[in-house]
Order: structure tokens, then C-alpha cells, then sequence
């Protein structure tokens, strides 16, 4: 696999890990504390997935790709984020005390990386499936959006 490709897939994976923990915080109007509802993330997957199907001019079974990409980095988000219902409460567990908990913070950090290292290879290959399915056009759309800095199909 070339480098540049390489790098596209290491870059998206980490932007995808990014966004979804962005997403989790962030939300318009009334800030609600704590992570997204199931029918919201359900809400912005489907919104996402709407976009990109219209800028690429995707076909079904490109469409079906992107759909098990997008349930790929789901799944990993949600096994980034584990089954406590509030995240953030474990980050402020650390400096409860005293003395800052070095120990509970490398095990934290342990768990997240194992997620990560776990779940990467699943999105990559997702990611890669969807990628290859697309005609040259449709690559050199992907590889002009990324080269503009500004995000993955961001708005303006």
C-alpha cells in the first residue's frame, strides 16, 4: 500500500475518533450534560452518511459500504467511551483526593488504547472497503476535500 494512502487512512481513522467524541459533547441549542442519546447519534449518523452519499454521487452498493464504515466507527466510539453513563466523572475521580490518581489514570489510559488497538483494524478495513469501492472521480473528490484543510465534507 503507498504511504500516502496509508497515512489518509491513519489521518481519518483519527479524525473519525475525534469527531465522535466531539459529537458526544457537543449538541445546539440547550447544552444537556453527558453523552448523546442513541436517536441522536442515530440523527447525526444519518445525516452524515445523507451528505456524503450526495457529494460523492454514490451508488448502492458504495452506500452499503459507507454504512458499515459508519457502524464501525460507532461501534468503536462506543467502546471508547465504555458503559459509564457520565465519562467525564472518571477524568474527575482523578483529582478527588489529595494526590492526583496516577494509577487509576493509567489504567483508564490502558483501557482506551486497548479499545483503540482492538477496534482500529475493523474501521481501517471498513474504511479501505469503502475507499476502493469508489470510481477515480469519486477518489479524486475524497483526496480534494482532504487536501483543504478544513474537514472531512465540512460546510461552506
Amino acid at each position: 500500500m503507498k504511504p500516502w494512502i496509508k497515512r489518509s487512512l491513519m489521518a481519518f481513522t483519527g479524525i473519525s475518533i475525534a469527531i465522535g467524541g466531539l459529537a458526544a459533547c457537543g449538541t445546539r441549542g440547550h447544552h444537556e450534560r453527558g453523552p448523546m442519546s442513541a436517536e441522536k447519534i442515530a440523527e447525526v449518523r444519518g445525516k452524515v452518511v445523507e451528505r456524503v452519499t450526495a457529494k460523492l454521487d454514490l451508488n448502492a452498493e458504495q452506500q452499503q459500504k459507507l454504512n458499515v464504515l459508519a457502524d464501525k466507527v460507532q461501534a468503536q466510539r462506543t467502546a471508547l467511551i465504555g458503559q459509564t453513563p457520565h465519562p467525564r466523572a472518571e477524568f474527575s475521580a482523578l483529582v478527588a483526593g489529595e494526590k492526583f490518581d496516577r494509577a487509576r489514570a493509567l489504567s483508564l489510559l490502558d483501557e482506551k488504547t486497548r479499545v483503540v488497538q482492538v477496534s482500529s483494524p475493523e474501521v481501517i478495513n471498513a474504511l479501505a472497503d469503502f475507499y476502493d469501492s469508489l470510481n477515480p472521480t469519486q477518489q479524486a473528490e475524497v483526496r480534494e476535500r482532504m487536501q483543504k484543510r478544513r474537514g472531512w465534507f465540512s460546510r461552506g
